[in-house]
């Protein structure tokens, strides 16, 4: 079922956006030139376990595998529990307070994108589309990951099939995932004969266990449409020897309706009327926000990361404040 609970005037919006000849507007599909100028702004944001206390991965993000050795992280004020041996004490003289410099394990661990482009993500109501906030993020990651000199790859899936890009450490290799990206980007519109299949997204998460069978990062960026108990056992399953991340993408309108009159649900084919008021609109937003709080739930269920990306603010932004901007 597509995600079109809107108000009219949002609805309005929204069909603007996906109906519009400038298929060239980047809110509304991405392209090429786009995703690559993410790359400058791939950064004050970290994989590592090592995180900055305001990140929502730190403490939770922990390593698992045996490194190359410490890399320098930073020289941050010590906390109570911090080995003392770590104190710089040059940087405590200068200061007069103590600091204490922080070192990251170094190791290669590959890292493996998961990507929604059902025709459910072709929706937004206010900056973005979803499937255009969901690519963001992956340029983002992949850049990200490249430039610290670990792996990368992908696996992008749409509503009848999905595509793997392998993992690699090199630019030609973003590049490639980035075309793919932009590949699946340019068959959603808004007259799609697709019909939503929740099935794949247990399908692609599937392909990602038999890819990452030890010590990776897995991020999974997807409203999440199709979440069950199946799929869930498929993240506990790779997240028992691997890191796991989950981004969900969601536009406002999911979690707060938009004052009106009425509102039209559709499936794409059908549509029906609900008025503002009474147990119609009740229901509606215990499920539009029950979903949401059922995807949140994964961080509670399976000890994993779960960071929710808005369509209507810039991707980037978002990235480092989720993840510990320095």
């Amino acid at each position: 079922m597509k995600n079109t609970l809107q108000s009219n005037r949002d609805a309005a919006r929204a069909t603007d956006l996906s109906n519009r000849d400038d298929l060239d507007d980047p809110r509304v599909r991405t392209n090429l030139h786009q995703l690559m100028r993410l790359r400058a702004k791939a950064k004050d944001f970290s994989f590592l376990p090592q995180q900055p206390v305001q990140s929502l991965l730190a403490g939770r993000h922990a390593s698992r595998v045996r490194g190359r050795g410490l890399n320098f992280e930073e020289i941050r004020a010590y906390h109570a529990g911090d080995d003392i041996r770590t104190i710089d004490w040059k940087v405590t003289a200068r200061l007069r307070s103590p600091h204490t410099r922080v070192f990251t394990e170094e190791r290669d661990r590959p890292t493996l994108l998961v990507v929604d482009q059902r025709i459910g993500m072709f929706f937004g109501t206010q900056h973005n589309m979803k499937s255009v906030t969901a690519a963001e993020a992956v340029a983002l990651a992949a850049w990200r990951v490249i430039d610290v000199g670990d792996r990368v790859g992908m696996i992008v899936f749409d509503d009848q099939r999905y595509d793997t890009e392998r993992i690699s450490r090199s630019r030609n290799g973003v590049m490639r995932m980035l075309r793919t990206l932009v590949e699946y980007g340019g068959r959603l519109h808004a007259d799609s004969p697709a019909t939503h299949n929740p099935d794949m997204l247990g399908k692609a998460i599937n392909a990602a266990e038999r890819l990452a069978t030890h010590n990776h990062l897995v991020v999974i960026i997807s409203d999440f449409f199709g979440l069950n108990d199946s799929v869930r056992q498929r993240i506990r399953k790779i997240r028992s020897h691997n890191d796991v991340i989950a981004v969900l993408v969601h536009d406002p309108s999911a979690s707060r309706l938009p004052t009106s009159n009425q509102f039209v649900i559709s499936d794409g084919e059908l549509q029906v009327e609900v008025p503002s008021k009474g147990s119609g609109l009740q229901r509606l937003q215990e499920a539009t926000a029950g979903r949401i709080a059922d995807v949140l739930k994964l961080q509670q269920e399976l000890q994993i990361p779960v960071l929710p990306v808005s369509t209507a603010e810039d991707t980037s932004r978002q990235i480092q404040k989720l993840m510990g901007r320095r």
